[in-house]
């Protein structure tokens, strides 16, 4: 099987070049030999990958496809879906960290040889990591609970493993540089990226807390397990069981590859509705952690009327979280913890109340932790994490923990302050499981006595039960942000532009960024997927480090960088002081040049980073021309509902460096005046908000 049997959108293609896609549509009118349509739609039409590598090549906009990019595209363009293809990586990649050998010697021959080989070599690896290939296989997950659960992952028959061969061999080689976990991640990531709206992602951030707050356990759930990012998060070792359920096959084998890749823990995988096809039903586990479905009304209300799982009460039909905590209930062993992400609706809805109330006064619900808005999808709700424990013989807790972390939300769109989140939860957390209370603290937790809760209303949302923060320190900071917002304001001043002067239009000779990048004057990298989980970047010395991203929504802003990469090893572009930064949708008139704060971040989507070389360009030069408005017009290709920038194709004046730095000093000097009205505008805001909050809860006086 060849190459040229996987295709590649004009999306693809504008990735392997780095250009927009209003380049692709150019090339395609432009030049007679472009590589026709292979499949796709009239709209949206598929090319050949080989084809279309070779015609960039022939062209000089492609020196060679990196590897990761080839392996990719070859997932993407897969005639069964990405889908079905990452499956058959997984099981390779398992095949490569466990019998390497084995791997290299199917490796070595043609395609058929492959496919006819390697079924045997997987069945082995898959039966030892899940349990055997029978359908109706007894695994035990629990020294004295038999439980008969399918295999999660399929040994594919050589007919199916054929049309990927390019493709394991590919990923097999890619592996080889990253790792085989790692490659699985990174392509794990790209898939959930572009296919975004079809799942609800756990970011890492939270699916750590959320591990932490469950604790140690020796057998850890998840019912609704998506793509494994909870159970991922567990600090698993040998002689411990991660079990998994989920409706979606696919996504029930890939949480199950993805966890054997990821821990030498036992792994169980179950397919089918958890709350209708329970596959544990005898199962007592140490720590159950669930981000269930939310506002599901077709839950099963009908048919599971007579369920024994409902110990606190039948759940109304529109209660569907209120099912999935007493399923996480139902399935823990007395004295175990259950951590499920839910949202503010479930702490307050009329419906639920009577299930809340049994939940406080049997001792089963131990904490809420309200969290800011932008921790998980839905991003605009502060959703909770309800922390549960199995009742034992020891008497019912007299108190709940209320924790309120929503002061911790970020400013811009890359979440919210996760080490303040996580340290607030866990210590508050922590203190209450000891001591079983825990002391007022003002704004952020205290404990309830449950009989103060057990009213008409059953309410257990933090905010509602809190003390405000202490209102000395909130006159106090008030104060300090006048007295910012007032020396900010006279910096304004200083800096606002002198009265231009008038000259006639200019008549420069023009060049372009994608001549300039060809002649090596400056480098254009483009950014990576910015995303929800924390990052994992490739530094310059070939180590792993946690590093800030800087976004599209930063560059807009103004802001320091506040986004998050995918965790794979996907090698990031890190920026350098000098660098000018530029967005490439919305339309936007900026640029961004990078100083020694922002310097070291990752470059996130949706940017292009031009890195100049400073014996022929001056950065601040060449972003003040860039911001200019009819030069981003002329390079800029509208689609429905969004504009896009072609980056190469803005235009720059040839002039001497020296005549490029007195430029580049005026230009500089209007981004000092923007920088300072932006922090006004920032500070008034916050000025004004304190002052309304102040005076009408009476923490300040109207003078």
């Amino acid at each position: 099987m060849q190459d040229n049997a996987t295709e590649v959108t004009a999306a693809g293609i504008a990735r392997l070049a780095g250009v927009g896609r209003a380049a692709v549509s150019n090339w395609r009118r432009r030049h007679p030999d472009f590589p026709r349509p292979v499949g796709g739609t009239e709209t949206s039409p598929s090319f050949a990958l080989a084809e279309v590598e070779a015609w960039l090549r022939e062209q000089g906009k492609l020196a060679e496809v990196p590897l990761r990019e080839r392996v990719w595209q070859q997932l993407t363009g897969h005639p069964e879906g990405p889908a079905v293809a990452l499956v058959h990586v997984g099981c390779v990649l398992l095949l490569v960290q466990e019998r390497p050998t084995v791997w290299l010697d199917i490796d070595a021959g043609s395609d058929e040889r492959l496919a006819a080989r390697l079924p045997g070599a997987l069945d082995q690896v898959i039966s030892s990591r899940f349990g055997g290939a029978s359908m109706n296989a007894s695994v035990s997950v629990n020294a004295s609970v038999p439980v008969n659960v399918a295999p999660p992952v399929h040994t594919p028959s050589g007919p199916q493993l054929l049309p990927s061969a390019p493709l394991l061999r590919g990923a097999a080689e890619l592996a080889g540089e990253l790792g085989a976990r790692q490659t699985f991640e990174f392509l794990l990531s790209r898939y959930l990226d572009a296919h975004s709206r079809q799942y609800t992602p756990t970011p890492a951030e939270l699916a750590s807390l959320m591990a932490e707050l469950a604790g140690p356990a020796a057998t850890v759930l998840d019912p609704a397990c998506g793509t494994g990012a909870l159970l991922r998060a567990v600090d698993a070792r040998p002689g411990q069981t991660l079990c998994a359920q989920d409706s979606a096959p696919d996504l029930v084998a890939l949480t199950a590859l993805r966890l054997a890749l990821h821990t030498r823990a036992t792994v169980r995988g179950a397919v089918g509705d958890t709350l209708r096809r329970d596959a544990y039903p005898e199962l007592r586990a140490d720590a159950v952690l669930c981000h269930p479905p939310f506002n599901e009304r077709n839950w099963g209300h009908d048919e599971l009327a007579y369920d024994a799982r409902w110990e606190y009460g039948f759940p109304a039909r529109t209660e569907s979280e209120l099912a999935w905590v007493q399923h996480a209930l139902a399935r823990l062993a007395d004295g175990g913890t259950a951590v499920l992400l839910m949202p503010p609706a479930a702490a307050s809805r009329r419906s639920g109340r009577r299930i809340r109330a049994d939940l406080l006064r049997r001792g089963a619900l131990r904490a809420v932790l309200a969290l800011p808005a932008g921790a998980a999808p839905p991003y605009n709700l502060p959703l909770h994490l309800w922390v549960l424990r199995r009742p034992d013989r020891t008497p019912a807790a007299p108190e709940v923990l209320l924790v309120d972390t929503g002061g911790f939300a970020g400013e811009a769109r890359g979440g919210p302050d996760w080490q303040a989140v996580r340290d607030a939860a866990l210590d508050t957390w922590h203190a209450f499981a000891r001591e079983g209370q825990l002391a007022e603290r003002p704004g952020l937790a205290r404990s309830v006595p449950v009989i103060e809760l057990l009213d008409d209303d059953v309410d257990l949302a933090p905010a509602r039960h809190l003390p405000p923060a202490a209102a000395a320190d909130g006159v106090e900071q008030l104060a300090a942000v006048r007295e910012n917002l007032a020396a900010t304001l006279r910096l304004t001043t200083e800096l606002t532009p002198v009265a231009a002067t008038p000259a006639p239009p200019a008549r420069w000779p023009l060049t372009t960024i994608g001549e300039l990048a060809r002649g090596g004057a400056l480098m254009l990298r483009t950014g990576a997927m910015a995303g929800t989980v924390g990052t994992s970047a490739l530094t310059p010395g070939g180590t792993h480090a946690r590093v800030p991203v800087l976004t599209d929504h930063d560059v807009l802003s103004g802001s320091a960088p506040s986004g998050t990469l995918p965790e794979s090893d996907e090698e990031a572009v890190l920026t350098e002081p000098g660098d000018v930064v530029v967005p490439v949708l919305g339309g936007g008139s900026v640029a961004r040049v990078v100083d020694a704060a922002t310097a070291g971040a990752a470059l996130g989507r949706n940017l292009v980073l031009l890195r100049p070389d400073a014996a022929a360009l001056d950065a601040w030069f060449l972003a003040g021309f860039l911001r200019g408005t009819a030069n981003n017009r002329q390079a800029s290709s509208y689609a429905s509902t969004a504009t896009r920038l072609d980056v190469r194709r803005l235009q720059l004046p040839r002039l001497p460096l020296d005549e490029q730095r007195r430029y580049g000093a005026r230009f500089r000097a209007l981004d000092e005046f923007e920088q300072a009205l932006r922090q006004a505008d920032r500070l008034g805001e916050q000025l004004l908000r304190g002052m309304y909050d102040g005076l009408t809860d009476g923490t300040v006086e109207p003078n």
